[in-house]
């Protein structure tokens, strides 16, 4: 039977990793993903874990510690936000190059500078293509969900895995969430049986070695082709997952979009609040509708194609700048996802929520009528567009 709780999004990941009891977390502490290594420690030092628990001196060495353990054989964890995930930079591509199953909540949080401890995307966006699988939370419900899944998908696909979720939103927010029995998460995710790992001695090894030029672009390519494959292990997990909790998960979510002439394609805590404003327009008789991104790596080119070749306009919504010139990172992947349907929507790009800007239901309903007009004949106009950003002293 579940368990009814009530509890912030860091301590659901926390609690995710105490019922997983993994062999090794390397940890440094930095707002808002602090809490989550604090609640930890806790179920440690109470005797509820027997995990080697690594207190260390940076972000760079927690990335290390894990990095250590996985080539070693160990079931590794670890949690960041904001400058220390930028402070694990190198060693991000030294883990998925390395092909090692390491499983990260990542408390989104706005990189500096200038200084700030806002939420946006810009941390996890900006690693983007480091090699990471990378899966985004709507609410504190998702988060535990995703970390346990997380742990499965790492392993099987032996790339790895950041768990997102929004900073402050939904780390500190507390919210009614439901619990898995301890022994059903642990049976869900078993022992982990590596086939290779440094201490086989009847297998020796070598991990991260140096790449000459005859070696490295095949690495490359064999990371290509395991992220392009790692489709299949995240929904047979999730097949798995729903089986055992009675929650379904997929790459996205599509949200009343059944007959919707015009959508939005929010990622995290922003998805909710596009879904209230969708409510609220349907009332009205307007055909909107929302896609929720969950998986952004692999990115899901084929369902975001299928889901929004069906409306006539989209706006796709950035939480995080790219300084391409063009767009966000959403944006720019999603259009490129279009491309070769016959029939494509209008495509609009909203940059919003820089720095823990709030987004609101308002925000949500100017987007939908910038849509509408489009939807009737109207120009596109400009394409790359700021959303809930003072302009000469008011908001737009």
């Amino acid at each position: 039977m579940a368990i009814r709780e009530r509890m912030s999004g860091n301590e659901a990941v926390a609690t995710a990793m105490r019922q997983i009891n993994p062999d090794v977390c390397g940890a440094f502490p930095i707002t808002p993903s602090t809490e989550i290594p604090e609640y930890f420690s806790q179920f440690m030092a109470n005797g509820l874990v027997d995990t080697q628990f690594v207190p260390v001196e940076s972000e760079h060495s927690a990335m290390s510690v894990c990095i250590g353990a996985s080539a070693a054989g160990a079931r590794a964890v670890t949690a960041t936000s904001s400058a220390g995930l930028a402070y694990m930079w190198e060693l991000l591509y030294v883990a998925a190059s390395s092909r090692l199953p390491i499983t990260m909540a990542v408390s989104n949080r706005a990189l500096t500078g200038p200084i700030s401890i806002g939420n946006d995307h810009s941390d996890s966006m900006g690693a983007r293509d480091s090699g990471w699988l990378q899966i985004y939370a709507e609410n504190n419900q998702e988060v535990y969900d995703n970390f346990i899944q997380g742990i499965l998908i790492t392993e099987a696909t032996r790339l790895p895995v950041m768990i997102c979720q929004d900073g402050f939103i939904t780390s500190h927010g507390v919210a009614n969430i439901e619990l898995l029995e301890d022994e059903k998460v642990r049976d869900f995710v078993g022992e982990y049986e590596p086939e290779e790992y440094l201490l086989n001695a009847e297998n020796p090894l070598a991990v991260g070695p140096y790449g000459t030029a005859p070696y490295y672009m095949e690495v490359k390519r064999a990371q290509a082709q395991a992220m392009k494959e790692a489709g299949t292990a995240i929904l047979d997990v999730a097949r798995r997952f729903e089986e055992l909790s009675g929650r379904s998960y997929g790459f996205i979510e599509e949200y009343r979009m059944e007959d919707a002439e015009m959508a939005v394609v929010a990622i995290g805590s922003s998805a909710g609040t596009g879904k209230a404003a969708v409510d609220q327009l349907r009332e009205e008789g307007v055909k909107a509708g929302l896609v929720k991104v969950r998986v952004f790596r692999p990115f899901p080119a084929k369902e975001l194609a299928e889901a929004l070749g069906k409306v006539k306009a989209a706006a796709i919504m950035d939480k995080a700048e790219s300084f391409s010139g063009c767009g966000g990172p959403m944006f720019a992947e999603t259009r490129s996802a279009l491309y070769d349907l016959e029939q494509r929507p209008a495509l609009v790009n909203y940059i919003y929520g820089l720095g823990g800007r709030d987004v609101t239901v308002d925000h949500f309903f100017h987007v939908f009528r910038d849509l509408e007009e489009i939807c009737s004949g109207g120009e596109v106009g400009e394409v790359y567009r700021y959303i809930g950003v003072r302009d000469g002293g008011a908001e737009k």
